[in-house]
């Protein structure tokens, strides 16, 4: 069953990169007490989330942050590894870059693709979500291919 408005984020355990390499962080950890702006695409340095996606946020991020939000996160079903690097080589400092190796919040949100097809495996659909108090208040999931009601541009306009 996919997450919608109005429902409360599942407990799980996402990965972080560390000062010693990657660190568990805890869904309540991320969410409570704070608004979040969550955003997910299908796989860290593929086209259209290295050039469109992530881009939006990086260069979005502080008014994002005057509008209330006390963290943005980028969640990919990659490892830690590949999110720090990918993190790093967009200059994505001001958010938070959360690895679902296993995709065990993914399928908690029931947000997985199926990409098995292009050699991905099962990967998270590309969407975006406004969490307050670990409780869902928007959530836009992309219908298809592309990045437009999870941009950084959309979001914004909700908060």
């Amino acid at each position: 069953m996919t997450i919608k408005v109005g429902d409360n984020i599942p407990t799980s355990n996402l990965k972080t990169m560390g000062e010693k390499g990657p660190t568990d962080i805890s869904t309540d950890a991320i969410f409570a007490g704070k608004k979040v702006l969550l955003f997910a695409v299908p796989g860290a340095f593929t086209p259209g989330c290295s050039m469109t996606h992530l881009p939006g946020y990086v260069v979005n991020a502080d008014k994002i942050k005057a509008k209330g939000v006390d963290t943005i996160a980028c969640m990919s079903v990659n490892d830690a590894f590949v999110m720090d690097a990918w993190g790093k080589a967009q200059n994505a400092e001001e958010l938070i870059m959360l690895a679902d190796g296993n995709g065990d919040f993914t399928a908690a949100l029931g947000l997985e693709l199926d990409g098995r097809g292009f050699g991905l495996g099962t990967r998270s659909q590309r969407f975006a979500m406004i969490v307050e108090d670990g409780k869902v208040t928007h959530l836009n999931v992309e219908p298809g291919p592309g990045v437009d009601v999870s941009s950084a541009e959309t979001m914004m306009a909700l908060l």
